[in-house]
């Protein structure tokens, strides 16, 4: 098409030529007069014209149009990714606009497509490799060094910077990322110092996201891996310069051995990943190698987390219920739902799997299910009569999902049973630091008439601010505040003290873990509300509860007469 219009052009152009070539010629030869032999005098020169015109016209068409089909020819092979080939030389002399264009498009490209893969390949914070390039690198050469005879010796160092969430939350993220990018070079730097003489020997270093990096050493610096881990402690222990502030990072540093911890760089970074959460659980900025104590602890782990995924199949997880009682009366004041699992093996307690379940976000299938068995109980309780607030514990990963609150109260609400009769339980550490979003849903429970409570109040470092802001209604005291009031006098005037701080926030106050009479009679002496535990009454089924609780509801003194709590009926 372009080639027609270049054509067309030049037709146009002999033709207008030709006819200002006669219009001159017969100016010049008329001489006042036009006849047809002056007419015909004059076309001559002006069809020579327009032919010499027409020739050169299209001489210049053909070669203006070869260029062009030859510039087509060249982007469409840029198309295909062939970036690098030289522009035609037709295109340079016939069309040099057309060939500078080109060039500079095929620059920017080339340019771009660089950027595009170095992003696919390295950090953008850190410079280093990461995780999928590293995985890549690691790879490779790992499978060089399974061919060899005899095998050159590997390892691989796992990473965790201690107190880099401390730096982030004081300094903000801007020097959380300069001093990732520090870190990044000194680990560099310090496996500069460790690099063998072939290239199988240099070693890989990456970050495998947030403050977690990967170091794979092969050759001589693997054959004593914990003294290279040391050495690269050393050089991350030493304080950060940035911005005029001192900043401390320090690492835990877990390793693992190849090919004895694994043959693959997934099962490596298990391993190592295990020897560092090992190092962080003991005592951070340690260096620890795998070994078969963790390797049996893995084992269970994978083997809990199956049993786990295998019990929400199966259907094994239920509740039982450990009822609330006055402390000034004796009567029923609400009921704690406790999760078990009905493991073929026998009974499990949270203890035993609610970690791992947490770890691997299975908790969140679990309560899914919990979910309805609550809104199902609470409708049946409802039904019967029965008033009694029942109490459901929320775990951090379930906070963590608001949609969590939202399908409780959905559930709730399709049950037909009120809301009036739920209690929320939060421990005290993640009511703390939950999100805005979780705090909304809370709230919006709260406000259907569901109650929100404190759980383990005393183990986590509470504000007065925050306590004052969050929508609580009831504090349950820990265990390790009740435990000794009825022999401690220090013990007692603590828990004195934050049952007066509990009455101050207008909420109630619950002193969980009552083994003995003497517990109980302390707690009501100096103001506790309520009172949970083995001695008031040990967890039991549903049936199992509403029979005791119709005994206790008949066994309970007068209003205003003093309670014998723990009757021995009831132990």
């Amino acid at each position: 098409m372009h080639a027609k219009s270049l054509k067309r052009r030049a037709v146009v152009f002999a033709v207008w030529a030709g006819a200002v070539s006669f219009l001159l010629a017969l100016l010049a030869t008329t001489q006042g007069q036009l006849d047809a032999l002056t007419a015909s005098s004059a076309l001559i020169p002006a069809v020579v014209c327009a032919t010499m015109c027409w020739a050169s016209a299209e001489k210049h068409v053909s070669t203006t149009a070869g260029a062009v089909d030859d510039a087509i020819l060249r982007l469409s092979k840029a198309s295909r990714g062939d970036l690098q080939s030289a522009i035609p030389r037709t295109v340079w002399s016939s069309v040099p606009s057309l060939a500078r264009a080109m060039q500079a498009l095929f620059e920017q490209l080339r340019e771009t497509l660089a950027a595009v893969e170095r992003a696919a390949r390295i950090d953008g914070v850190t410079e280093l490799a990461n995780r999928s390039h590293f995985q890549k690198l690691v790879e490779v050469r790992l499978e060089r060094l399974a061919r060899r005879t005899p095998r050159t010796p590997a390892a691989l160092l796992f990473v965790d910077l201690d107190r880099f969430k401390a730096v982030n939350d004081t300094y903000g993220h801007a020097i959380g990322d300069l001093l990732l990018a520090q870190v990044g070079q000194r680990l560099q730097q310090g496996a500069a110092h460790l690099s063998g003489d072939s290239a199988d020997e240099q070693p890989i270093v990456g970050r495998l996201g947030g403050d977690e990096f990967t170091i794979l050493l092969s050759g001589e610096a693997a054959r004593e891996p914990q003294r290279a881990a040391l050495g690269i402690k050393a050089v991350l222990d030493v304080p950060h310069r940035i911005s005029g502030q001192e900043v401390h990072a320090g690492a835990s540093i877990g390793i693992a051995r190849w090919p004895e911890h694994g043959t693959t760089l997934v099962e490596l970074t298990r391993a190592a990943d295990a020897a560092m959460y090992a190092v962080k659980g003991e005592e951070r900025g340690q260096v620890h190698c795998f070994d078969g104590e963790l390797a049996a602890a893995m084992a269970a782990r994978t083997s809990l987390e199956q049993q786990l995924r295998d019990g929400i199949d199966r259907d094994e997880f239920g509740l039982v219920f450990q009822p609330q009682v006055s402390a000034a009366t004796g009567a029923p004041a609400g009921v704690e739902a406790l999760l078990r699992w009905w493991h073929p093996d026998g009974v499990r307690l949270p203890a035993d799997f609610l970690a791992c379940a947490e770890e691997t976000g299975l908790i969140v299938e679990i309560g899914d299910r919990i979910v309805q068995q609550v809104a199902e109980t609470v409708a049946r309780w409802h039904a019967r009569g029965i008033r009694h607030r029942l109490s459901v514990n929320i775990s951090a990963r379930e906070l963590d999902h608001a949609s969590f609150v939202r399908k409780l109260r959905d559930a709730i609400a399709a049950a037909g049973a009120p809301a009036a009769m739920l209690e929320l339980e939060l421990k005290e550490a993640l009511l703390m630091r939950c999100g805005e979003d979780a705090l909304d849903a809370v709230t919006l429970l709260r406000g259907d008439g569901a109650s929100i409570a404190i759980d383990d109040f005393g183990t986590g470092y509470s504000s007065i601010a925050r306590l004052r802001a969050l929508p609580i209604d009831r504090v349950k005291l820990d265990k390790s505040l009740t435990l000794e009031v009825g022999e401690s006098v220090e013990a007692r005037a603590i828990a004195q003290a934050i049952i007066g701080l509990v009455h101050g926030l207008g909420c109630v106050a619950v002193g969980e873990g009552i083994e003995n009479p003497d517990q109980a009679a302390v707690l009501r002496g100096i103001g506790c509300d309520v009172l949970q535990g083995y001695a008031v009454a040990a967890p039991m089924a549903e049936e199992a509860l509403l029979d005791w609780m119709t005994a206790r509801s008949c066994e309970a003194p007068p209003s205003g007469q003093p309670a014998n709590t723990l009757r021995a009926s009831v132990a």
